[in-house]
């Protein structure tokens, strides 16, 4: 299973007023392209009755009518029209992404918007516009990641639709999504998207977990939980890497030995994930993440969705496992004062790692 990059762009539709003329025509493609996404939908009930809606589509909108469902019930995630429509696009991502870092630097690009704040990517609808720009990018010396996303939040702004770019997942994964992005409505901090990844992949995990236990299906429950346990695997290699990487670009050396170092680490990289895919019996499931290339950007991008997984973690447990009281918790972190939040979140990692 790859691992699940699902960053939100927010519509700004008041955008074109705040910016200037270099950024206009940006803005004015995320206009349209949202209101395309959202023009386009219909109520799923509508579409279930529809005589003309294909079979395996109308099983699928039954399956996240219930998803839907347990989401508010029993999940305690917003009510809403959110998830509630669909909408057919004519393409396999609704967004595509771009993820920069400078050449010897972990630390990803940021781009800041009206109401989102500042993003560790910058989204296009067009891929061909979001190639262009990552093109500019590489240009000027940046390590660049384009990635299709199939689905994003607008944090409560729209009611979000099921689009064709995810409505055929596997049962888990399309749990997995919805739950997450209503978790974004749930609690957002804005410029700090690795605490509302985090906080949303928390939820997502515990979800799919209490709806697949509630469908009495446990060969489901099992495969779930054995992708988890991949996906931490795959996690261990990466942070071995960005470990190994950080330490080089701190030392102060002629840049064809510091390329050649680089290049070396991520070949590493590509050498234990062969012996890990052995350990897995030949599991290749994330064959596709290194067939896109190996740079800073694809590593900054994964450190961002996981870097404080293990704290939030903690804290659901700390609760027992209680959704409601896990998502005050979590809000009183996010009203703290960054320096405040990072040793909070410090803290709870320790736990974890003494434990």
């Amino acid at each position: 299973m790859l691992p699940r990059f699902r960053p939100f762009l927010l519509p700004l539709l008041l955008a074109p007023l705040l910016a200037g003329c270099n950024e206009l025509s940006y803005y004015s493609q995320a206009v349209r392209g949202h209101l395309a996404v959202i023009n386009g939908r219909r109520p799923i009930a509508e579409v279930i009755a529809d005589t003309a809606t294909p079979p395996p589509l109308r099983e699928r909108l039954i399956l996240v009518s219930a998803l839907r469902d347990f989401a508010s019930s029993d999940l305690a995630l917003p009510e809403g029209e959110a998830f509630r429509s669909f909408t057919p696009l004519d393409r396999e991502a609704v967004v595509w992404n771009i993820v920069a870092a400078p050449e010897f630097s972990l630390t990803p690009r940021t781009w800041c918007f009206p109401f989102a704040g500042c993003v560790p990517y910058r989204g296009y609808y067009d891929k061909g516009a979001a190639e262009v720009f990552a093109a500019d990018l590489r240009q000027a010396g940046d390590d660049v990641l384009v990635y299709g996303v199939p689905a994003y939040s607008t944090l409560g702004w729209f009611d979000d639709p099921v689009l064709s770019s995810f409505v055929q997942w596997p049962e888990a994964q399309l749990a997995g999504l919805i739950f997450h992005e209503l978790a974004h409505q749930q609690l957002y901090l804005k410029d700090d998207s690795a605490f509302s990844e985090a906080f949303a992949r928390v939820v997502e995990e515990e979800g799919v977990a209490r709806w697949l236990r509630q469908r009495g299906d446990p060969a489901k429950l099992e495969a779930y939980a054995l992708g988890q346990r991949r996906q931490e695997e795959f996690s261990r290699l990466l942070r071995q890497t960005r470990s190994e990487l950080l330490e080089l670009y701190g030392r102060d050396l002629p840049l064809a030995e510091k390329r050649a170092a680089k290049a070396a680490i991520f070949a590493g990289l590509q050498d234990r994930y062969a012996i890990q895919k052995t350990a897995w019996g030949g599991y290749a499931g994330y064959d596709r993440w290194f067939a896109a290339g190996l740079n800073n950007a694809r590593l900054a991008s994964a450190e961002t969705y996981r870097r404080h997984l293990p704290s939030l973690r903690q804290l659901l447990a700390q609760g027992a496992g209680d959704l409601p009281a896990f998502y005050r918790a979590a809000a009183e972190l996010a009203a703290l004062e960054p320096a405040e939040r990072a040793a909070r979140l410090s803290a709870l990692a320790t736990v974890v790692t003494s434990d």
